[in-house]
Parts: C-alpha cells; structure tokens; sequence
C-alpha cells in the first residue's frame, strides 16, 4: 500500500517526484502531497485525490528546490483528505516524513506526545512517528538521522519512511520494516528513492535494497551510508536493475490491464523459457534446483497465498497432488499464522506472490520458518522481500503488472506451477515418460493459444455489452477449473464492482441455486475433461431456471453450444493446462465489462496492487 519517492541531487525535485508518484499511483491513490527544501523552508503540497490533482494544484506555486519527497496513498488511518495525506511535518515544521506501513503503537505514542505539548492536525500514525522524531531530537540533542534511529526502537509495526530536515537540507534519511524501499544511486552524486523500482529504471541501474531494520543516510555528492537498528555500519550491496523503461508505459493500449492481458503469450513463453526443453525432454527451475529431492521427500507441500495467488496456489494444489502424488494444502496467508497451524521440518511452504512484499505471506513465511519448515517462494519482483527471506524460489518474469487487477502474474504463477509440478513428478517417477512428454508438448503451445483466444476479443466484447449491467454473476468450475471460476468472479467484483461468486460446479445444488432467475448470468468452464458431463448436467440445471448460460468451451463443441445462451471456445489442450487457456476470456470480460461501466479499470476504489500491511 501506498507508494513513497525521493529525490536529492543537482536537479529540481518537484518534476521528477511527481513522474514517480506517477509510476506508483497503482499503491494507492486516496490522496498525494510532494514536501521540498527551498529558501522558504519546507514547502509541502498535499491534495485528496490521484496525483494530478496534486499536479493541478501545484501548478502556480513555488516548487523550487533539489530535494524532494513524495507519497501517494492508500489510506489506513484516518479519512483520505488533505490533511491526512503525506507528508507529514514535525511541530516545529522542520522536519517532513512519508510513510508505507501502519505503526501499531501509534496511540499510546500520540497520548504520550500530547502529554509532552505535542499538538496534532491528523488522524494519521504518520504524523505521530515524525512528531517524535522531533521530541527525541530536541530532547536528546542529537542529529537528525540519530533521533529517526532512536524513535524506531520505540514502534512496534511496519514502515518504509524517508525523512528531510531543513537543518540538513542536503540529507535525506531512509529506513525499513517489513515494507519495501529501493535506493537508486545515479552516475552524478545523485539519489532516488522508492517503494519500488519503477520510477527509478528512467535515471539509473543501480540499485540498493533496503533490508528490515535498515537506516540509509544518501547525502548530496558525499554518498551513500548504512546502518542497522542498533547503529552497526554496513556495507551496501549495489545490484543492477533488470527492468525496462518500455515496460511501464502502456504501449498504445487503452488501459494497462488490457496491455497485460495481451502480454500473456509473451510472458508465459518467459516463464518457461530456459526450464523447458522438449526436444531433449527435461523440465527444471534452476531456482529451486537444489530443493527438488527436498519437494519429493515432503510429507505435504503448504503454499501460503492471498487473492489472485491463492487462486493460482488452488490449480497447483490440483497439479502438484495429481502428479507427485504429494499432499497439498492451499492457505490463505492472512489466517494461516493466527490458527496456530501444524508446521514440521518436514513440510514444505510456497509463498506466492506478485510484488513479493505481501505483508501477511511474509508474516506466514516467518512463522514456518520459525518452525524449522522450507520455506520457498514464487514471485514476480526481483530483489522482493519473498526472493530474500526464502531458502530458494524461482522468479516467475512476468514483467512489471501495472493494472491493479492482476492478469499475467496469474498465468505465469500457474505456469511455475506447473513447471514444479512436472519436475518433481519426473523426478519421482510418479508420472510415466509418455504423458510427461505429452503434457510438457502442450506446454510449450500454450502461449501461441492464448494468442489464439484473444483473437476471440470481439466476441467477448459484445457478450460482455449484453450483461453489463447485470447486478449478480456466477462462476462455475470443476476439478482445477474451479479456481479459474473463484479468479474470474474475482476479476469482476475487482473492477467492474458487479456482485460475483465462485464456486465448484457441482456445489451450485447447496445454495447459491437459489440466486438463479432470468436476468443471473452464469459462466460456466465447459472444456472437454473428465468431468465434462458432470458439468453439462449443471448447465441443464441451470437452464431449467432460466439462467442464463456463457460457458467457455473446447474449440468445436457442439454438445454445450446447444444449451448455452453463449460460447467461448478456446483451443484444446491437456486438462492439466485448461486454466492458462480458460481464465482468458474470463479477464477480457471483466475488462470490458468495466470500462462499459465507466470504472476505472487500472485503479478500482479502494484498492491498491501491493497490499504491504495487514
């Protein structure tokens, strides 16, 4: 949640925090503010609103200065207004803070401030943490940096902040905790920092990722500095930036979902290219290549997961167990830590996750390795916290996911999945070399029939004008098409606001029958499977109440075109890999669905794409 930049260098600050803020609006977009350092003192501008508000306002002020922060928020205490949005200055006005991450002592801090004088203006924790900066420093008569360091040891929660002083107007101070910070180090002397890469990849390469209880102090034309909470030096480690410019501009696309869904053939090729060979017949992911007799020996396989990755952990629970033969569980990461769960050094955990910063998988991954657990990871950021706190993982090269509503990071999560699933079921011998062959063949064609069902654009478009203003919709799935119906019930709930539920199809009889009637839209994944005639028994149950049938079928089904008010056809495939075919139209519907809507598909009310507190 929410999205931090700074700037120190040689340049104005105000233009190049503002195309940060930018590039980060998918973190949070309730409010904006950018704080400068000029021959005034600190100017700050803050304005309810996405961040072109922010720009409108700011357009005949002063925004003069070489030092610069900036937040885009995505609210946790306090209303999103202008006096709650970021930044958050001292009492005395010298100093000026941003902040991703809840303090969680906030209230017994702020009553003890107050009790010292301090007056408040917002209902924010933030405010509270930048005011005690300000009591430990003038109390304590130390530096800056030093009372950001002293005033840490006193929060209890999760924070990435970066803090400016007019007392040391060429010093910016940066720290962490369990919410990502990525500092950029430019080729003149000059610094940017972020809660991600993506407004840095434009000036420089080179990076340094902050670890937990990790102080950064960058200073203009002096460098870089390191500590840790307890005031020990460090040395940073510099890594170089993989991302690329084009890949955070829409490239002609209307919206960025709508780019990211037409990416998925690229981006599924990514995810398997160099683990997968056909021709010699091998499959491998050198990231967790010393774990894969580990994953076969397991007693059960745990994977840890929120939201879309839940979804995608769903499907590998379907593969893994199916072709290894090894028992999985699918938890939500949310809950899983707060039920006291069975952990042994025997099991192995997966966190899934896009941005690799989710807060309660990382808070599920500390708890199974407490436990003596593996503990391995699935993500799309390289440098994430995931990548770092896990034993191995593998990275799954989706490219940056700008739309808030994820698209290829659920294919290409699918994809690892079901490169693991294969590896460790080669590898074990619990799948027989015809098959295995047969379905990594499949494989390596799938991104040329993803291509194949968007061509079906058009189609979809116009079934999705016809249930646009539907107020309910149902999803219906068997086997591990039944998680494709939780994601696409998701994907409309997400950013079209549309009541949608998921469900196995054959479950439709306990309940949420009752829900059909003439104007419910059902979709319903009708591929050719194992169970396709259970599936078409559901369908007739839902035609005799008159609901109405869009099922997603295999390429020249005759048998459910018959019955259904609306196909979809998709190319036929292995059963394993019907999910990277079926949840494609199931995206595109959402998607226009939305914007017939008028939503805002990239960034849905109340949302934000990394959710990095809990």
């Amino acid at each position: 949640m929410c999205g931090i930049v700074a700037y120190i260098g040689d340049k104005e600050a105000f233009p190049i925090v503002l195309k940060g803020l930018k590039r980060l609006e998918y973190r949070g977009y309730d409010s904006a503010g950018i704080a400068l350092i000029n021959n005034e003192g600190i100017a700050n501008f803050k304005q309810k609103g996405k961040v072109s508000f922010l720009e409108e306002y700011a357009e005949d002020k002063d925004s003069s200065g070489t030092i610069g922060i900036g937040h885009t928020r995505w609210a946790t205490h306090g209303l999103p207004n202008d006096v709650n949005a970021h930044p958050h200055l001292s009492g005395d006005g010298k100093i000026a803070l941003i902040h991703n991450g809840i303090i969680e002592n906030y209230d017994t801090l702020r009553e003890g401030l107050k009790a010292r004088g301090h007056v408040f203006h917002s209902e924010t924790d933030t405010e509270v943490l930048v005011h005690l900066i300000e009591d430990i420093k003038n109390n304590e008569k130390v530096s800056t940096a030093e009372a950001v360091r002293l005033a840490l040891n006193n929060v209890i929660g999760a924070y990435a902040i970066v803090v400016m002083s007019i007392e040391n107007p060429g010093q910016l101070i940066a720290a962490r905790k369990s919410s990502p910070l990525v500092i950029g180090i430019g080729k003149s002397g000059d610094f940017y920092l972020a809660s991600d890469a993506t407004p840095i990849v434009e000036y420089t390469n080179e990076v340094v990722y902050l670890d937990d209880e990790e102080i950064a102090i960058v200073e203009r034309n002096k460098g870089l500095r390191l500590y840790n909470i307890q005031n020990q030096e460090k040395t940073p480690y510099i890594q170089e930036l993989e991302l690329q410019l084009e890949a955070l501009e829409k490239g002609g696309y209307e919206h960025f979902m709508l780019k990211e869904i037409h990416e998925q053939p690229r981006s599924i090729r990514d995810c398997f290219r160099g683990r997968l060979n056909v021709d010699k017949g091998w499959v491998g992911l050198g990231g967790i290549k010393d774990y894969e007799q580990k994953l076969a020996n397991a007693n059960r396989i745990i994977m840890v997961a929120c939201g879309t990755s839940w979804h995608a952990a769903l499907v590998g629970e379907y593969l893994i167990e199916d072709l290894t033969r090894i028992p999985v569980e699918v938890e939500y990461a949310s809950e899983f830590r707060y039920r006291n769960p069975i952990i042994s050094e025997n099991d192995v955990v997966i966190a899934i996750s896009q941005s690799g910063e989710t807060a309660d998988t990382l808070a599920a991954l500390e708890l199974a390795k407490s436990k003596g657990a593996t503990i391995l990871g699935i993500c799309n950021v390289v440098g994430s916290s995931i990548s770092r706190i896990t034993d191995a993982g593998s990275y799954t090269h989706a490219g940056p996911e700008i739309g808030v509503a994820s698209t290829k990071a659920f294919t290409a999560q699918v994809t690892v999945l079901t490169l693991m699933a294969l590896a460790i079921g080669h590898r074990k011998g619990t799948i027989n070399e015809s098959k295995f062959r047969r379905i990594i063949s499949e494989l390596e064609l799938i991104p040329d029939k993803v291509a194949e069902v968007l061509r079906e654009n058009d189609h979809i478009e116009h079934i999705a004008s016809i249930y646009k203003d539907a107020a309910n919709a149902l999803y219906l799935g068997r086997g591990n098409s039944f998680p494709v119906a939780l994601e696409g019930a998701l994907k409309l709930k997400e950013i079209s606001y549309i009541h949608a539920e998921g469900y196995p199809a054959a479950e439709m009889k306990h309940g949420p029958i009752a829900l059909i009637d003439e104007e419910m839209p059902v979709y319903v994944i009708a591929t050719k499977g194992t169970s396709y005639e259970k599936v078409v028994s559901n369908i007739q149950e839902v035609k005799a109440r008159k609901g109405k049938i869009i099922a997603v079928v295999t390429k020249g089904d005759t048998q459910v075109k018959g019955m259904a008010d609306h196909v979809i056809e998709i190319p036929e495939t292995d059963e394993h890999l019907v999910p990277l075919l079926a949840t494609i139209p199931f995206q595109l519907l959402s998607y226009h669905v939305a914007v017939m809507r008028g939503c805002n598909v990239d960034q849905p009310r109340n949302l934000a794409k990394s959710v990095t507190v809990e």
